[in-house]
């Protein structure tokens, strides 16, 4: 891609998320540039006008315009005047640089709004296998570390631009007080830049680099804070650790040589103007014998132009340094917007009838064949039916599939007679509670853990009622009220500060808040105690009848009232029926998971 190119793609990012507002921006930057270069120019009849004492002195045509531009303001050829004029011109170059600087930064701070607000309402919204794909610290990467570099690079590219605006304007001016000299300027500088190319393709393949080592960084970070004590205790960090440094080592070295490249721009940039400055006045006063006063103000807007030509490298380069960032964001949002969950049309009321799973199929991967094969159950309104088999046998896919996170490969799911594939999302997710085996918990108040932040639990009574209510049901009541705060204690970050039996009963309390038509227990009780397991089993009989509950279990202990039992075997069904009948099947495998369980 030309440097045309790439400038012309950046330019299209950037406005497609502000929009036309983007062009305000570089209007501000060019009459800065205008107002600047005019009050230096205006230092031509300042020079002239102190000069009265040489009669036959030649007076240029840019002078001659400024002198009749000052004549018609009344300040002719006073010294004094002119000084002021110069003086108001730097004021309103000074207001309009403020004006170019809060814009930018209203504008920088508008993309911070619309670009993660946008990704974080497609990662909302994507589909499940996306999810699934990829790790938590790569999106993780994009929200917080690329998308913040992504809007560093609009600063940089807006100076960048800025700076051509800046360097045009200032050549532009000194072309008309003399050309040859502006010209000899120009194509220096051109020179200059096409010399910086192979230096620019450098820093904008050690941006990308970089920015997908941040990717990797992210993962391993997450990794080893999310399994902290488990790492500690057994001493077991070393891995992670290994590949944390590992990832470390080569983001500094990436910014290293980024740094070199930096550096190396920098330390030549006034060398370079200046050696060409003398090199020039030279040429224009031994050969062209130019006069010196139209000289002398081309020096200053020259000497500036110059900086800028070659500052336009540097800034160039500052722009690419986040070039990895800016294209991974976008390529980001392409994925993620080609794999956006289907919404469905059809909005579905209370749960009146049943869940039917019609010749259901599902692979994760073609390669790896069917997870679930052939699948025919149904699941009738306010019954309990439970799912068992071995790990591995599509319990969790099922479930997955229940909530239409994933979509069969063939064959249909029905919610009380509406396809799953026409079901709105919402309308059907906002029936579900949904308990898993890793609970989840929030860093925050018990009563917030419960009620999810949807009312204020201090001043709102209703809302207080319904969080105790829940709470008891729950079997949470009595030891919430031992904690130091009660229902305010914090609970820390992922429930640390309780046991594991106190946050699943927490967690089956938040599901019971929502008052939920179909309750989804996904081996709720596999990892506690008996007597936490004990409450919860209480929790879950006192709700027969009242709603649809879907119970995953291990623990066959705890599904001996389900109305319906489906037993799965590598995908498929293998046995369905109440528990009692299944234990009467003569050489059948719920019978010998009952007695391998000694139940």
């Amino acid at each position: 891609m030309s440097i045309f190119s790439t400038i012309s793609f950046y330019f299209s990012v950037y406005r497609r998320f502000i929009g036309r507002r983007v062009y305000i921006v570089f209007v501000l930057t060019a009459a800065v540039a205008i107002a600047e270069g005019f009050g230096i120019t205006l230092l031509l009849p300042l020079i002239e006008a102190a000069d009265t004492g040489n009669p036959d002195r030649e007076i240029s045509g840019a002078a001659a315009a400024l002198n009749s531009l000052l004549d018609y303001v009344g300040i002719g050829s006073s010294m004094i005047g002119i000084l002021l004029f110069i003086g108001i011109v730097f004021i309103a170059k000074g207001a309009l640089k403020f004006g170019e600087g809060a814009y930018l930064a209203y504008l920088k701070s508008r993309l911070m709004i619309e670009i993660k607000g946008k990704m974080f309402d497609a990662y909302s919204t994507m589909d499940y296998n996306y999810y699934i794909k990829n790790n938590t610290g790569h999106f993780i990467n994009i929200i917080n570390g690329q998308i913040s570099s992504f809007i560093s690079s609009f600063g940089t590219f807006k100076n960048f631009l800025s700076t051509i605006i800046m360097s045009s304007a200032y050549l532009l001016v000194a072309m008309l007080l003399a050309w040859r000299f502006a010209l000899m300027a120009l194509v220096v500088g051109v020179v200059i830049l096409f010399l910086f190319r192979w230096l620019n393709e450098f820093v904008k393949d050690l941006s990308r680099k970089a920015a997908h080592e941040a990717s990797d960084l992210n993962k391993f970070l997450v990794q080893s804070l999310q399994g902290f004590k488990y790492l500690a205790s057994t001493s077991e960090m070393g891995f992670l650790k290994n590949g944390i440094y590992g990832s470390i080592k080569k983001l500094a070295n990436y910014q290293y040589k980024k740094g070199l490249a930096r550096s190396f721009t920098s330390a030549i940039q006034e060398p370079v103007s200046v050696l060409f400055l003398l090199f020039v006045i030279i040429i224009q006063v031994a050969v062209f014998d130019a006069p010196i006063a139209p000289i002398f103000v081309a020096l200053l807007l020259f000497h500036r132009g110059m900086n800028q030509i070659v500052g336009i490298q540097s800034k160039w380069q500052s722009t690419l340094d986040n070039a990895g960032s800016l294209e991974m964001v976008i390529e980001e949002f392409d994925a993620v917007s080609a794999e956006q969950e289907p919404i469905g049309t059809e909005e579905v009321q209370m749960l009146s009838e049943s869940i039917v799973f019609k010749d259901v199929s599902y692979a994760y991967n073609e390669e790896d064949g069917d997870v679930l094969k052939n699948i025919n159950i149904e699941i009738p309104v306010n019954q309990t039916v439970a799912f068992v088999g071995e790990s591995g046998a599509g319990k969790s896919t099922l479930i997955d599939m229940l909530t239409l996170m994933l979509r069969p490969n063939k064959g249909e799911i029905y919610v009380d007679g509406v396809a799953g594939s026409e079901v709105e999302r919402k309308s059907w997710r906002r029936q579900i509670g949904y308990v898993s085996q890793e609970t989840v918990v929030f860093d925050d108040t018990v009563a917030n853990n419960i009620n999810l932040w949807k009312g204020d639990y201090k001043n709102d009574a209703e809302i207080r009622h319904r969080v105790h209510e829940a709470a008891k049901k729950a079997y949470a009541l009595d030891f919430i009220k031992e904690l130091p705060e009660g229902f305010d204690t914090v609970v820390g970050d992922r429930g640390v500060r309780l046991s594991g039996g106190q946050r699943q009963r927490l967690f089956i309390a938040r599901e019971l808040f929502k008052m939920p038509n179909l309750l989804i227990l996904d081996e709720a009780t596999s990892a506690l105690d008996s007597d936490s397991e004990s409450f919860i089993q209480k929790s879950i009989d006192n709700l027969k009848g009242s709603m649809t509950v879907v119970i995953i279990a291990h623990r066959l202990s705890t599904i001996k009232n389900s109305d319906k039992i489906y037993v799965l075997e590598e995908g498929e069904v293998i046995e369905y029926g109440s528990y009692d009948n299944l234990t009467l099947e003569t050489n059948g495998r719920f019978k010998e998971m009952v007695e391998m369980q000694s139940l």
